[in-house]
């Protein structure tokens, strides 16, 4: 069950990216794009969170208004009030919390000042085991070498990939064995069944 006994502590990113209320309206929304995110929390200077800039509130700034209001101030379109979590605050909580009420991402506070943000990714990543992370990226990375065809199976145990499935010859085996050893978070590499003939 996710967030069984975790706390916002244990999943929470940091440093945050944030904005102040003054900040104009296109530099947020650029900070959104370049770093992916879909809301940023807005502090005061104290580092108290006053707000959420979202990516909604930025569409809402260049569409349907004449003329774009880019250059106002974050706080003008910012989402208030902030719902905020502390670092002590159940993990499964904040998952409910965040589906019930839509939320993209939530502030985590510590005495009031901003100390680290819970996107839903973060809620996602416990999860998801290293070692599946692992294998994912080893089954796209041979999908893409084999002309996105499933040729092999991928299985990762503590760092050890076992590849199964049939191989051209054996300079493919060593191909296969060369391109797993490139995912990170592989430490051994292990390759089932033989070269066809």
């Amino acid at each position: 069950m996710i967030g069984e006994d975790m706390y916002a502590s244990e999943i929470m990113t940091r440093p945050v990216i944030r904005v102040g209320p003054n900040t104009p309206v296109r530099e947020a929304t650029a900070l959104l794009i370049q770093h992916g995110f879909a809301a940023l929390p807005v502090v005061s200077a104290e580092e108290e969170v006053v707000g959420i800039f979202t990516e909604a509130d930025a569409l809402r700034s260049g569409f349907g208004a004449e003329p774009p209001e880019f250059d106002l101030p974050v706080e003008k379109l910012m989402t208030t009030p902030a719902e905020v979590v502390t670092m002590n605050t159940d993990v499964a909580r904040i998952a409910r919390h965040m589906l019930h009420d839509r939320l993209r991402c939530v502030p985590v506070v510590d005495d009031g000042a901003l100390v680290g943000v819970i996107s839903r990714r973060d809620l996602l990543r416990p999860l998801v085991r290293g070692d599946d992370a692992i294998a994912a990226q080893l089954h796209a990375l041979l999908r893409d070498y084999s002309g996105q065809r499933d040729r092999w199976t991928v299985g990762v145990v503590g760092g050890v990939a076992t590849v199964g499935g049939d191989f051209s010859d054996e300079a493919e085996r060593r191909v296969v064995a060369a391109l797993a050893h490139t995912v990170p978070g592989v430490n051994r590499v292990e390759l089932t069944h033989a070269v066809t003939q």
